[in-house]
């Protein structure tokens, strides 16, 4: 794999942080920024270059990887770093804002800067061994580009830009809502005298087994906060009633809001 090119990485949160040092260990040339600069410490003591701006951070970069929290966070790092793009850079964007903020993004890039949409579904432990899902929207992009893709885990190529995000979206979706599912199948077996392992048991036998494995997942962290954004943001697509509910579940939490998913289970 091509490492002589340079890497600019903004956003060092659970997934972030990971995702760069594994591409660190690769030996790619990494610039890493983070709004709090205290989470850098780690991947500079590995190697990385810490810079005091997303603007410095992509200064010469090849290739710029983002991964943050929100549509309004992607937008206030756009704002930095637009002016400090060269033709030539590619952006991969690997955060889940939804498909608009993508196309949004792609309208403000100066001449000769292109844009690849690329979320991934996997929480920290596979970031950390790069075997994510990366949910890849977009035209053409260099050789090299592809390389960092694959290097992140397994890529699905969905079509033009914005796919990748809308599937994000869909997938989330989906796993967000069984997590919700599955934690009240729990609570009307405790409410109906049954043994909690034999409920959990007999729905992992089921069609919910995979929403069931996520909800006693030990080694995952997706926040509680994360989870109702990025349903939220299903539900301004399209009239979702289940999800809805399962929104209004997730922000009566807020106790929860930076704990993981899987505490949702009674």
């Amino acid at each position: 794999m091509d490492t002589a090119q340079k890497i600019a990485f903004l956003g060092l949160g659970h997934m972030g942080a990971p995702m760069a040092r594994h591409l660190l260990a690769r030996g790619h040339d990494l610039t890493v920024w983070n709004r709090t600069p205290g989470k850098a410490g780690p991947l500079v003591e590995a190697g990385a270059v810490l810079a005091p701006s997303p603007a410095e951070a992509v200064r010469g970069a090849d290739l710029v990887i983002t991964m943050l929290a929100d549509p309004q966070a992607l937008r206030a790092v756009a704002e930095s770093v637009l002016p400090a793009l060269r033709p030539g850079t590619h952006w991969i964007d690997t955060s889940t804002v939804g498909p608009g903020p993508v196309r949004e993004l792609a309208g403000r890039l100066p001449a000769g800067v292109t844009l690849t949409d690329a979320p991934v579904m996997g929480s920290v432990d596979r970031a950390a061994a790069g075997q994510l899902r990366v949910l890849v929207g977009g035209g053409p992009r260099p050789g090299p580009v592809r390389a960092v893709l694959d290097a992140l885990g397994e890529v699905t190529e969905c079509g033009p830009l914005g796919s990748g995000a809308a599937l994000k979206l869909v997938l989330i979706n989906a796993a967000v809502g069984g997590v919700g599912l599955v934690a009240e199948a729990l609570t009307l077996g405790r409410a109906l005298d049954l043994p909690a392992d034999l409920v959990r048991a007999q729905l992992a036998a089921g069609p919910l087994a995979g929403a069931v494995a996520r909800t006693f997942a030990d080694g995952s962290h997706f926040p509680v906060a994360l989870a109702a954004k990025d349903v939220a943001l299903a539900t301004a697509h399209a009239p979702l009633p289940i999800l809805g509910a399962v929104h209004a579940t997730l922000a009566a939490r807020p106790e929860l809001a930076d704990r993981d998913l899987s505490t949702l289970r009674p």
